[in-house]
């Protein structure tokens, strides 16, 4: 398989942002034929002892998990994007380091998202929830559903809430992190902290010592250090792009962002795309609802954002999850990934037929286009008074948001 391309990730905070929202935004580079599905996982209490099977290891439970909404490739436990109940967004990204990641079966960095989603009520929660699971168990394994190798990467995390963003690099059980409260960051698929570093593994140093990467008289950068190249530094063009727009960076802002092809933030290559995107708006008043947008499909520049609000008795939807093949699962069974099932859900095969139109007929598919973006602005701007209105959200009228939005887009496509 070929080098993957950068995969973005992004959050813009207040004095940046319009109207002193925080907005996130997340684009998943990843195998072409890959399928990824959205799916809601209600609150949950546990009982004592039990275990959760994760990708592909069983860890211990914790007694009570949060209400968390992901968007993950569909064979796999972990979540490359997502957020929980009490407005945390977590993204993460593989990263290719000095040290090769390790190809033993333990924790995924996807796996980790999911984790620190379900056991964290804040983003320094979540911080410490993945720092103590990367002690425990480590993280290795196949990143892809790829039978003929094993693509295995270091991880790196941007972890975000209503007050502050956290940026999380780490190469094998060792980890630096940098605190973000102003501005705007991006991080991709190399290391991009440098000597900022606000907290950090005990032995993070020494360890860098040790292997003759590091000595104790010059300065500790951890790109620099643990890089495996030199161009460390330069792989955010996006930043520049969203720069642009100082003080005014809207939910419209980042989406505009993520369906930036020149710039290769959206990516479209032959063995790679942009197999789903997601965008989030935090409010800084807690009384505020945090909105989520979620693909669900590949290709932002040719999907449709969706909103989805945390509230009790949200409504599932079937429409975006992908069969379920239980212990037939190639995935499941050893050796791996000896075949590949259809995963498709209706919502991407809809857009199949959709991305056929707009490639084969010019006018058809610039029409199919407009309407989509037409359906989109109008969820924009319900959500919009939803965050300007004065008044409390009554939870009754967003239960079935995302699933009454992608069922519209559905019909629309037939």
């Amino acid at each position: 398989m070929a080098l993957a391309p950068p995969s973005y990730c992004f959050v813009a905070v207040p004095p940046h942002t319009k109207d002193g929202l925080v907005v996130f935004g997340k684009n998943s580079a990843r195998p072409r034929d890959e399928v990824q599905e959205v799916v809601y996982f209600a609150a949950a209490t546990h009982d004592p002892g039990c275990k959760v099977e994760c990708t592909y290891i069983e860890i211990d439970q914790v007694p009570k998990t949060h209400a968390v909404a992901l968007s993950r490739p569909s064979w796999l436990w972990g979540a490359e994007m997502g957020a929980n109940e009490h407005g945390v967004c977590i993204a993460n990204e593989a990263v290719i380091a000095k040290e090769p990641a390790s190809k033993t079966e333990s924790l995924l960095g996807m796996d980790l998202v999911r984790l620190g989603l379900e056991r964290g009520a804040t983003a320094r929660e979540a911080l410490d929830v993945i720092v103590s699971l990367l002690e425990e168990h480590g993280q290795g394994g196949n990143y892809y559903e790829d039978g003929s190798s094993c693509h295995a990467f270091q991880s790196a995390f941007l972890i975000v809430d209503r007050k502050e963003a956290w940026v999380l690099e780490t190469i094998g059980k060792y980890w630096a992190a940098e605190k973000i409260t102003e501005g705007i960051k991006c991080i991709c698929n190399q290391f991009s902290l440098t000597s900022k570093i606000d907290m950090e593994h005990p032995e993070l140093r020494s360890y860098a010592e040790s292997q003759g990467w590091w000595t104790a008289d010059a300065e500790f950068n951890f790109a620099q250090v643990f890089s495996q190249a030199d161009n460390h530094s330069g792989c955010c063009s996006g930043k520049e792009s969203l720069g642009k727009h100082e003080g005014d960076i809207s939910v419209q802002t980042m989406i505009d962002t993520l369906r930036d092809k020149a710039s290769g933030i959206c990516v479209d290559s032959e063995s790679f795309l942009t197999t789903a995107s997601m965008v989030s708006v935090l409010p800084q008043n807690p009384s505020s609802p945090c909105i989520y947008y979620f693909t669900g499909t590949p290709d932002p520049s040719r999907s449709i954002f969706k909103p989805f609000i945390f509230v009790d008795n949200v409504k599932l939807v079937p429409k975006v999850q992908s069969p379920v093949f239980g212990s037939d699962d190639p995935v499941k069974k050893i050796p791996r990934f000896q075949e590949k099932p259809d995963r498709r859900h209706e919502l991407y095969k809809a857009h199949e037929w959709a991305r056929s139109v707009i490639e084969s007929d010019q006018e058809k598919g610039q029409k199919l286009r407009r309407t989509m973006l037409d359906l989109e602005k109008q969820g924009l701007e319900a959500m919009e008074s939803i965050l300007s209105s004065v008044e409390f959200l009554d939870p009754s009228e967003v239960e079935d948001l995302f699933y009454d939005c992608v069922d519209t887009e559905i019909k629309f496509f037939k």
